[in-house]
C-alpha cells in the first residue's frame, strides 16, 4: 500500500487540518499518517484558541515516521511559525522525501492576514524551493508572483511567474475570487486549465487541505501531476456535492462520500491492468 504524511495542525471539528487530510488521503487509497504543527480548539465559527508544538518534537514526530513507514508523498499545510518551517526543511531535506504538496496557507479567502511576515519569508525560503506542487489560492499567488489576480489571463501569469521561480508545478485556486471553480495548473511551464462547475454549498471548510491531500495521495500512488490534480478536483467536487450540512458556520465537506471506495477501487484497477 502506498503512504503519505500529512504535517499540519489538528482541527478538533474535523473539517479541516490533519482530520480532513487523513480522510482524504484514506478515501484516496493511501495509508495516512501525521506529525502535527498545533493543536487547535476550533469549530465551524471560527478558532478559539491555538497550542503550538515545539520545533523539537514536530522534528521527532517527522524522524518517527520516516525512520519506520517512508512516506510515498508530503503534505504541508499549515504551519504558522519560522522555527516550526526550519525543522520541517530541514528533516524533510535530510530524508529526501519526494513529491511534497505544499499549500501555503498564508491569506485567507477573505484577504486576511494568517502568519507573520517572518513565517512568509521562511515559507518561500525553505519549503517553497523543496515542493513538487505549491497549491495557492488567489490571494497567496498574488503574495507569490507580486501580480495582482483579476482573470484567469492573470491566473495563469502568477502561476508561471511562481513555477518559474520556485521549480515547482503551480495550481493556482480560482474560487470565489474568479466567480467560478476553475483552476489554473502550472507545470515545467505547460498550463493546464481544469475547469470546474462550481457547486452552491456553503460548506466548503477545509477545501484547501482537502484538495492539497487528495493531490499527495494521487502522487504517491504514481500519477503524473496533471492526473493527480484531475483525479483531486474529482474527489473535492464529490465530497461538496455530497451538501453535507453541520454546525452553524462554514460547515466541512463529507470526505467519506464515497465509503463504498470507488476511488480506492478505481485506482486498483487501473492498477492491475497496467501489471
Amino acid at each position: 500500500m502506498k503512504t503519505a504524511l500529512s504535517i499540519a495542525g489538528s482541527d478538533s471539528c474535523g473539517g479541516a487540518g490533519i482530520q480532513a487530510d487523513i480522510k482524504t488521503i484514506t478515501l484516496n487509497g493511501v495509508y495516512a499518517m501525521s506529525a502535527v504543527t498545533a493543536l487547535t480548539a476550533q469549530n465551524t465559527t471560527g478558532v478559539r484558541a491555538v497550542f503550538e508544538a515545539s520545533p523539537e518534537f514536530l522534528g521527532q514526530q517527522i524522524d518517527a515516521v520516516f525512520e519506520d513507514i517512508r512516506p510515498d508523498a508530503v503534505k504541508i499545510g499549515m504551519v504558522s511559525s519560522t522555527a516550526l518551517i526550519d525543522i520541517i526543511a530541514e528533516r524533510l531535506t535530510f530524508y529526501k522525501a519526494e513529491k511534497i504538496v505544499v499549500d501555503p496557507v498564508m491569506v485567507a479567502t477573505s484577504g486576511a492576514k494568517l502568519i507573520t511576515d517572518d513565517a512568509v519569508d521562511a515559507l518561500k525560503e525553505k519549503l517553497l524551493p523543496i515542493a513538487s506542487v505549491i497549491t495557492p489560492n488567489i490571494p497567496e499567488a498574488q503574495v507569490l508572483s507580486g501580480i495582482k489576480i483579476t482573470d484567469h489571463d492573470t491566473m495563469e501569469k502568477a502561476a508561471g511567474i511562481i513555477d518559474k521561480k520556485y521549480g515547482a508545478a503551480v495550481l493556482v485556486k480560482g474560487g470565489h475570487n474568479i466567480n467560478d471553480a476553475t483552476d489554473i495548473l502550472c507545470h515545467n511551464g505547460t498550463f493546464t486549465v481544469f475547469e470546474g462547475k462550481r457547486i452552491d454549498n456553503p460548506n466548503t471548510h477545509g477545501t484547501g487541505c482537502t484538495l492539497s491531500s487528495a493531490i499527495a495521495a494521487n502522487l504517491a500512488k504514481g500519477y503524473p501531476i496533471p492526473e493527480a490534480v484531475r483525479k483531486a478536483k474529482e474527489y473535492i467536487s464529490g465530497a461538496l456535492g455530497a451538501m453535507l450540512d453541520l454546525g452553524s458556520g462554514s460547515g466541512p465537506m463529507d470526505h467519506a462520500f464515497d465509503y463504498n471506495g470507488q476511488f480506492k477501487k478505481q485506482y486498483l484497477l487501473e492498477r492491475k491492468k497496467l501489471s
